[in-house]
C-alpha cells in the first residue's frame, strides 16, 4: 500500500492482503486522508458482490449484508475530511447474500408507492364529474346551483399551487419518502370529511384538503421516481404517473356512476392507507441521503434499489464524488445562494417546464376531465348516452396512458411532444368547426364530435399530459430539484385552477365554438414554442442533463 503512484491513477486495493477484519494500527498522515478516502470509495464502487444461486440456499440467506461503510463518519456539516480516521478496509464486505428480488422489482415497488399516491390524486380530479350531477338532482340533500358547482370543482384546484411549493420544501427538508408519509394524513382526512359531509362547507373543506395533497405530491412523485430508478426504466415509471391519474379518473367515474357520492369517498379513503404500507417497505431516496451526508444509508439504499452492475456502480460513484466535492466547497453566503438561483441549470429548465405545463393545461385537458358529462352533452348532443360516452373517453384515456408508458421508453421526448401537440390542436379546432357548422342544431352525425373528442384524448395522453411530469423530475439539478419542481408544478396548478374555474363560464358566455377553438390555438402555439426549446432527455443520466444545461444554448436537444 505504500507504493508510489501518480495523482490521476486509480487506487488498487489488494484484498488478499487486507481482509475486512484485519486491523491496521498505522495512523494515517493528515495529507493522505483525502487519498485514503478516495481509495475506500473506489472499493465501494468497484468491488463485485458475488451472487450465488444454489438450490440449498433458496429458502434462507447465508449472510445478511453487513458492515457497509465502516470508516466514513459524518459531522454536522456533512462529510468532513479532517475528522476521518481512514483504515485500509473495504467499505462493502464480501457477503454471500442470496438475492431473491431483482433490482427491477425493487424499483417497481418504490415507484408504486409514489404512483399510488398519484392515483389518489386522479380520484380527486374525476370525483367532481360524478359528484355534481348527484348534487344537482332534485332529491339531493345539499342544494347546488351553477355557481356552487363551479366552486366545488375548482376548490380542489385552488390549493394545488401552494401545495407544490410546500411539497418542494418538504422533500428537501425531510426527504422524499418522509414527505410522502406526511401527505397521506391530510389526504385521508379530506376524503373522510367528504364522506361525512351533510352540508356544503364540509364538502368544500374536504375538496380543499384533497386538492392540497394533489399539489403536495405534484413535485414529490416525479423526483422520487427519478432518483430511485435507472435511466433505462425511468421513462416508463415516470409515464406511469399520468397513467395513474387516468386510472384514478376512470375509477372515480365508474364507482360514482353506480353508488352514492359519499360511498365513493369512503372507498377513496383506502388508498392513502395502502400508500403508507408501501412506503414502509422501501428506502429513502439514495440521492437525497448522500446529498445530506448520510453516506452509509445512501449506499445501502442505492444498492438495494439498483444492484451491483457496472452502470449502477459508476452512477453511485458519481453521486458520492459530487457530495465529496460539495463538502470541500466553502459554505455559501446568503447573497451567493440568491445568485445561484440565476444559474442556467435552474433558469433554463424552469422556463421550459413552465411553457410545457401552461401548454398542457390551457389545451383544456382538465376541463374535459372535470366537466366531461356536461361537455359531451354540449358537443355530442342528445344522440348518444352521455355516461356511456364518458366511460368510452375514460377508458381511452387509460389505454393511451398505457401506450404512453411504452412509447416514452422507446421514443424520445421531443417527437412525442410535437406529434401530441399537433393532433391535440387539430382535434380541438375540428370540434369547434363542427359545432360552428351545425350551429347547435340536432344532427345524426354525433359520431363526428365524439370521434374528435376521442382523437383529442389519444393525442394529449401520449405527449402533452405525461411528458411535463416526466421531465419535471429529470431536468433540475439536485441542489435545487425541490425548488425547481415545486415552482413548475405550482405553475401547472395555477393554470389548472384558472381553466377549471373559467370553463363553464366560457362555454356559457362565449359558446362552445370559441372555447374549443381557444384550447386548440393554445395547443398549437405552445407546441411551436416547444419545438425550439424542448430538450431530449431520453437515455441520459440526471448528471448528464444537468451538465448540458450549463451550456450557452437553451435547448439540449
Amino acid at each position: 500500500m505504500g507504493e508510489d503512484r501518480k495523482d490521476n491513477e486509480d487506487v488498487t486495493v489488494d484484498e488478499t492482503e487486507a481482509p475486512p477484519d484485519a486491523e491496521d494500527t498505522t495512523e494515517p498522515k493528515t495529507d493522505d486522508i483525502e487519498d485514503n478516502m478516495q481509495k475506500q470509495i473506489d472499493v465501494v464502487i468497484n468491488k463485485e458482490m458475488p451472487i450465488k444461486y444454489a438450490d440449498n440456499a433458496i429458502r434462507q440467506r447465508e449472510n445478511e449484508k453487513s458492515n457497509y461503510i465502516q470508516n466514513i463518519k459524518n459531522s454536522s456539516s456533512g462529510l468532513s475530511l479532517s475528522e476521518l480516521n481512514m483504515k485500509e478496509e473495504t467499505l462493502l464486505t464480501d457477503s454471500k447474500t442470496v438475492v431473491r428480488f431483482s433490482p427491477i422489482w425493487k424499483q417497481t415497488l418504490a415507484s408504486m408507492a409514489a404512483i399510488l399516491m398519484t392515483f389518489t390524486g386522479g380520484l380527486t380530479s374525476g370525483y367532481s364529474a360524478v359528484l355534481l350531477p348527484q348534487l344537482k338532482a332534485s332529491d339531493s340533500s345539499i342544494p347546488c346551483d351553477e355557481s356552487t358547482a363551479s366552486w366545488i370543482a375548482a376548490m380542489a384546484a385552488l390549493p394545488m399551487a401552494p401545495g407544490c411549493l410546500i411539497g418542494g420544501w418538504l422533500m428537501e427538508k425531510f426527504g422524499r419518502r418522509n414527505a410522502h408519509y406526511m401527505v397521506c394524513a391530510p389526504f385521508l382526512l379530506g376524503w373522510i370529511l367528504i364522506a361525512c359531509a351533510n352540508n356544503l362547507a364540509l364538502i368544500l373543506l374536504g375538496r380543499f384538503f384533497t386538492g392540497l395533497c394533489v399539489g403536495l405530491i405534484g413535485p414529490l412523485g416525479p423526483v422520487f421516481i427519478s432518483e430511485t430508478t435507472s435511466p433505462q426504466l425511468r421513462g416508463i415509471f415516470l409515464a406511469a404517473i399520468s397513467l395513474a391519474i387516468a386510472v384514478g379518473i376512470l375509477v372515480a367515474h365508474l364507482i360514482g356512476t353506480w353508488v352514492h357520492w359519499q360511498w365513493t369517498a369512503i372507498v377513496s379513503c383506502i388508498f392513502p392507507i395502502l400508500s403508507v404500507i408501501l412506503l414502509s417497505l422501501i428506502p429513502e431516496s439514495p440521492t437525497w441521503l448522500i446529498s445530506k451526508g448520510q453516506i452509509e444509508d445512501g449506499v445501502k439504499a442505492f444498492t438495494w434499489l439498483r444492484g451491483y452492475d457496472e452502470e449502477a456502480k459508476l452512477e453511485l460513484k458519481g453521486i458520492i464524488d459530487k457530495r465529496k466535492a460539495a463538502d470541500n466547497e466553502p459554505v455559501p453566503t446568503l447573497r451567493e445562494k440568491i445568485r445561484s438561483l440565476k444559474s442556467p441549470e435552474l433558469v433554463k429548465p424552469l422556463f421550459i417546464m413552465i411553457i410545457f405545463f401552461i401548454t398542457c393545461q390551457f389545451s383544456g385537458v382538465n376541463a374535459i376531465a372535470f366537466y366531461s358529462i356536461e361537455i359531451i352533452e354540449k358537443a355530442v348532443g342528445k344522440g348518444i348516452d352521455h355516461y356511456t360516452a364518458m366511460f368510452v373517453i375514460d377508458s381511452l384515456r387509460t389505454i393511451m396512458s398505457v401506450v404512453a408508458c411504452v412509447t416514452c421508453k422507446k421514443y424520445g421526448r421531443r417527437p412525442l411532444c410535437i406529434l401530441s401537440g399537433i393532433f391535440t390542436a387539430l382535434s380541438m379546432v375540428g370540434l369547434s368547426m363542427f359545432l360552428y357548422w351545425t350551429d347547435g342544431q340536432p344532427t345524426n352525425l354525433s359520431w363526428i364530435p365524439l370521434s374528435l373528442l376521442m382523437l383529442y384524448i389519444c393525442a394529449i395522453s401520449i405527449g402533452l399530459v405525461p411528458l411535463p411530469w416526466m421531465m419535471c423530475g429529470e431536468v433540475f439539478p439536485i441542489k435545487v430539484r425541490g425548488l425547481g419542481s415545486g415552482i413548475s408544478s405550482a405553475t401547472t396548478f395555477v393554470s389548472f385552477f384558472i381553466v377549471v374555474k373559467t370553463a363553464p363560464g366560457m362555454m356559457t358566455d362565449l359558446g362552445e365554438v370559441v372555447t374549443f377553438l381557444f384550447y386548440g390555438i393554445i395547443a398549437l402555439i405552445g407546441t411551436g414554442i416547444l419545438y425550439f426549446i424542448l430538450p431530449e432527455t431520453k437515455g441520459k443520466s440526471l448528471q448528464e442533463i444537468e451538465d448540458k444545461f450549463k451550456s450557452n444554448k437553451i435547448s439540449i436537444a
